[in-house]
């Protein structure tokens, strides 16, 4: 069966009331950015609660398929045939030879479901499933009707300029559309769990923009460029990332000689963090982004957590994979393909830098007791960030 129309259904969008409006444009927007990178021509249009792609030229439909599956917002992908109405004969032997071409002798179970939107349609919903139901029983005994569990739906909607005829439904990634919700900075690593966080963030609606702490000679140009590569990965779903690459070298350095060992963890963190929201301050963003999991490391006890938090002024800290085991992150960040770049041994700053015996517990007057050593770490960082690379991505 050759497809040149799609249906795109959302569902949270549906209950936004007054704002629905500006959920649904957004999403259209992310919809057509998405469609630039597919060989063909397409009009997106949004019209009484429902959003169509039309193909106006030749085009691969799992291409476009896979696109599409890439922008939050859309729960199903509905490939469909748009019918003139010329009568419901006639419309009963359009979606048997539907049927015939997409499922031919299989032996499958179905349910007919209407939607009349044209209330003058001669016809009522109650009336079309099971008059359908019963010309598609005699013209194909393979198939039987299941109205609790069946293989797939016939969906036939009348609406006002035609009708639609669909039965499959591939499923889209859910969320709301990139952008409804302001914007955050990630704290990317080259890590597994960042790069899922920044992919959970954004599909609750916010723009992404990205830190990267690099420490070169302890980490190496191809480190810099995992980085980079995963922000490419996920700007597939977030739309374009700035990444803001800062020197670290010169500050964990000095930390390294001025702080105690057990200490060097969490006080590199919250330098990193108070970076972080002077750069998202100056970016517009709303808040800072985390891939930390309670427990999963010594810098991610809820002790450390709430030390690394103090460092931070205005800024909330969402970290969405804070309750996920390490199994679970993996298991997305496999879904979203950054899995095998996370784990190419090229390690980062943190990982250069840690601590043998880091503390677990630790007390925020300890720390930053420890921190009023470190006087000259002002200039230090006004200088990282002064001097931070900027990098468009995706």
């Amino acid at each position: 069966m050759e497809f040149h129309s799609f249906l795109i259904k959302y569902s949270e969008i549906a209950v936004k009331g007054k704002n629905r409006f500006m959920f649904e444009d957004k999403l259209v927007a992310r919809i057509e950015r998405a469609l630039k990178a597919v060989d063909g021509d397409f009009t997106v249009t949004k019209t009484s609660g429902r959003i169509y792609v039309d193909a106006k030229s030749a085009f691969d439909e799992k291409d476009v398929t896979q696109a599409l599956q890439k922008v939050f917002g859309i729960v199903w992908i509905c490939p469909l045939i748009k019918l003139k109405d010329e009568g419901f004969e006639v419309l009963k032997e359009k979606v048997i030879a539907y049927l015939k071409e997409c499922y031919g002798e299989r032996a499958l179970t179905f349910k007919v479901l209407s939607r009349r939107t044209r209330k003058n349609y001669p016809l009522t919903s109650d009336e079309i499933c099971p008059l359908m139901g019963e010309a598609i029983l005699q013209a194909m005994p393979n198939l039987r009707v299941n109205v609790h569990d069946p293989d797939f739906f016939v969906n036939i909607e009348i609406r006002d300029e035609f009708i639609n005829l669909y039965t499959i439904l591939i499923p889209g990634p859910g969320g709301v559309p990139v952008g409804v919700g302001g914007k955050g900075m990630l704290l990317l690593s080259g890590g597994i769990d960042s790069p899922v966080a920044g992919y959970m963030i954004a599909k609750r609606g916010l723009e992404l923009e990205a830190v990267y702490f690099h420490a070169p000679p302890y980490t190496s140009e191809r480190a810099k460029k995992k980085v980079v590569d995963l922000a490419e990965l996920v700007s597939r779903y977030s739309g374009p990332i700035r990444l803001h690459v800062v020197n670290f070298t010169e500050i964990q350095l000095y930390i390294y000689e001025t702080c105690p060992h057990d200490e060097l963890t969490i006080i590199m963190r919250r330098v990193m963090m108070r970076i972080a929201e002077r750069i998202a301050k100056e970016n517009g963003c709303n808040c800072l982004i985390t891939g930390e999991s309670i427990g999963q490391v010594a810098s991610q006890t809820v002790q450390s957590l709430t030390v690394t938090n103090a460092a931070v002024e205005d800024l909330p800290v969402f970290r969405p994979v804070i309750g996920f085991d390490k199994q679970e992150i993996i298991e997305v960040a496999k879904r979203i393909e950054t899995f095998e770049t996370s784990i190419l041994p090229y390690e980062d700053c943190c990982t250069i830098f840690v601590a043998k015996h880091p503390v677990t517990k630790p007390l925020l007057k300890v720390i930053e007791a420890s921190e009023t050593k470190l006087e000259n770490i002002g200039p230090m960082v006004e200088k990282a960030v002064a001097e931070r690379e900027i990098l468009e991505v995706g």
